[in-house]
């Protein structure tokens, strides 16, 4: 018998071991890890401190996965998406902007994942002394509300149309008080923020956005048949680069865990 040359024995023994281990170039499996993902988000302002938690612990079940927001009134982020702005997910605070996204087709079918409503605050010291919804129309208040193509600046005039209708209140309660705008801004948080401020004696803003602004403010409530129920939309954006961190980001929101964060900060749940 003859015996095989050490060597050769060697040689054999060391491309087995080789190919056991996928060294093959063209076959094996890949322990690369995954390329990290920046995830660009657009939502409405007044989301910013809930969504801010919602990145902490969508991020924290999504290792590799950055979540990067762009906060804005809903009209400038639907104009920026149509534009072409580099977007994955849209978060809007009305269904108006979605449809000017949803409409030519830029977006996957919108969900609703929150409502809210509209609330009037005023500083904590209260300067101009507003206790109830009738002190809006005093002579010399001054009020901050958004602009009317921004959500909350056309929900601010559905409520007092509401209220100008009503025996309670009236077209003069109405016209008085639109009187006393002194600012309208480009997005809920320039309302919040010259409420804080002292820049004025009150502002129209969302329920979630009085609850984040804490002690620097106080609220006076709207009665239900006067306010609205604000329908918050969201959607993966098609042009998306990242189509499935996107949709895994819109499905946390609409979980448990995002509508248990959501209804921490006053927002009313989707369901």
């Amino acid at each position: 018998m003859k015996h095989v040359p050490r060597a050769l024995f060697l040689l054999v023994a060391v491309c087995m071991l080789f190919v056991s281990c996928g060294g093959s170039s063209s076959g094996g499996t890949s322990t690369s890890t995954p390329s990290p993902v920046k995830l660009n988000v657009f939502g409405a302002a007044s989301l910013t401190a809930a969504f801010g938690e919602i990145k902490t612990k969508f991020e924290a079940a999504n290792p590799g996965v950055t979540v990067t927001y762009n906060f804005a009134g809903s009209n400038t982020l639907a104009q920026q998406i149509t534009s072409g702005a580099p977007a994955d997910v849209f978060a809007s605070a009305d269904t108006n902007n979605m449809q000017k996204v949803s409409n030519p087709g830029l977006v996957n079918t919108p969900q609703t994942f929150a409502r809210n409503k509209v609330v009037v605050i005023v500083p904590a010291n209260n300067p101009g002394n507003i206790k109830t919804l009738h002190d809006l129309a005093n002579k010399g208040v001054s009020i901050a509300v958004a602009n009317s193509s921004v959500p909350v600046g056309n929900y601010t005039l559905e409520v007092l149309n509401k209220m100008g209708q009503s025996s309670e209140y009236g077209p003069a309660y109405e016209n008085a008080v639109k009187a006393n705008f002194v600012t309208q801004e480009t997005s809920v948080t320039g309302v919040v923020q010259k409420v804080q401020l002292g820049d004025v004696d009150a502002g129209f803003v969302y329920v979630s956005d009085a609850f984040s602004a804490g002690s620097k403010v106080m609220s006076i409530d709207i009665p239900d048949e006067f306010n609205i129920l604000a329908d918050y939309p969201i959607a993966t954006v098609k042009a998306s680069t990242h189509p499935s961190a996107a949709e895994s980001f819109v499905q946390y929101v609409l979980s448990v865990d995002g509508q248990a964060i959501l209804a921490k900060y006053h927002f009313i749940p989707a369901g």
